[in-house]
């Protein structure tokens, strides 16, 4: 090859690759950073479950412990799946450039075999040879900083996948964590001291009232029926709460009020998809009205968290709590059905992209003088 084509070539391949690092110098979001603080929070949430086992308010304190490694799961889900997205955009990256790259290269090899003063020459004369002389030593800092990218992102591949082999280990810690915290907790409801009660549930007037009831509005309507020794009084308004309240569980919403699910049913409350094992609890101190199954909608709850305002929770796998009962804001009142995922399901998720797997669904409908509104009127919806 003669100097002047070997030259024209040069150039060709250094424009290629100097858009490409100019391309590289938009800022990504860092998903290392996101991945190794999920995997802190796991550690810290791992490391408050010998606390909240001696904790003296053992349910207030598993209960923050469960939610501690409910929101460490998520996280290092999330981190695992804007790793995988970052990896895969750099292997599309470097495979796009691969030809570029090899282009390059033989053309340096091609110069690399012709003696030195034979570069140096060109068809133009002296001058044509100054002038190219000039342009290859502009090209040569474009080419380092070509190659200094380049092993920047074969570095930052090194890395990330190194973070996806660790993950493994640092979920399976994180999921054995939290199964052994709902697992004390659950034993902790059942050990705690009494909560007060406002009522006490007559088992035969609800065994009626269940019978005789077709629809939701008919079982609220008769729930006064089912107290007994009621408690005269309301626990404190709330109202100044309204539009705040936290959902009750982690998950996002799947279906807003009136809209139709897959059988055309429309129904007044929201649907919300979480994940298995869930952890469900009150956002309001309330009155436990009635738990059990209840019509087609599976267990139930139905909290009264002041004169006239009914919370409807249905959909529970494990309810905690009696009728009657008074509890505290935050207290757990049951845990979704499923079964937590195998690591390597959720491996193969986050390596697909996808990071999710809200398989249960919780229905949660307000009512205000036993009419539905809109839950969003009351939830903080994000």
């Amino acid at each position: 090859m003669t100097p002047a084509p070997a030259l024209s070539c040069l150039l060709l391949c250094i424009g290629l690759l100097a858009a490409g690092a100019g391309q590289a110098q938009i800022a990504d979001p860092d998903p290392a950073t996101a991945a190794r603080a999920a995997a802190e929070r796991l550690g810290r949430a791992m490391a408050t479950l010998d606390q909240a086992e001696k904790a003296r308010d053992r349910v207030k304190a598993l209960t923050e412990t469960v939610r501690a490694f409910e929101n460490g799961l998520q996280a290092m889900r999330e981190g695992l799946r804007q790793v995988t997205i970052r990896e895969q955009a750099l292997s599309r990256d470097l495979a796009i450039r691969e030809a570029e790259i090899a282009q390059l290269l033989g053309v340096l090899q091609t110069m690399g075999k012709a003696p030195a003063p034979a570069l140096l020459l060109h068809p133009a004369g002296p001058t044509g040879s100054a002038r190219s002389g000039m342009i290859l030593s502009d090209v040569t800092p474009a080419l380092n900083a070509r190659a200094d990218v380049l092993r920047a992102k074969l570095e930052e591949m090194r890395m990330l996948r190194q973070l996806q082999t660790n993950a493994a280990e640092t979920l399976r810690d994180g999921l054995t964590g939290v199964q052994e915290a709902r697992s004390a907790l659950s034993q902790a409801v059942a050990d705690r001291d009494p909560l007060p009660r406002r009522f006490t549930e007559d088992p035969i007037r609800t065994a009626l009232l269940i019978t005789s009831t077709e629809t939701l509005e008919g079982f609220a309507s008769g729930l006064a029926e089912i107290a007994v020794n009621e408690s005269p009084g309301s626990l404190p308004d709330i109202s100044h709460r309204k539009g705040s309240l936290p959902l009750p569980v982690q998950g996002r919403v799947l279906r807003r009020a009136g809209e139709a699910d897959a059988a055309g049913i429309r129904r007044p409350g929201i649907v919300v998809a979480t994940r298995p094992r869930a952890l469900v609890s009150t956002p309001a101190a309330a009155t436990i009205r009635y738990r059990g199954p209840l019509l087609d909608y599976g267990n139930v709850m139905i909290l009264e968290p002041q004169s006239g305002l009914l919370l409807v929770v249905a959909g529970l796998d494990v309810v905690y709590g009696d009728t009657g009962q008074v509890l505290p804001a935050g207290s757990p009142i049951g845990l979704m059905g499923g079964a937590d995922p195998e690591i390597g399901a959720i491996l193969q998720q986050t390596g697909e992209g996808a990071g999710t797997d809200r398989s249960e669904t919780l229905y949660i409908e307000v009512r205000e003088d036993n009419k539905p509104v809109d839950p969003e009127t009351w939830f903080r919806i994000r």
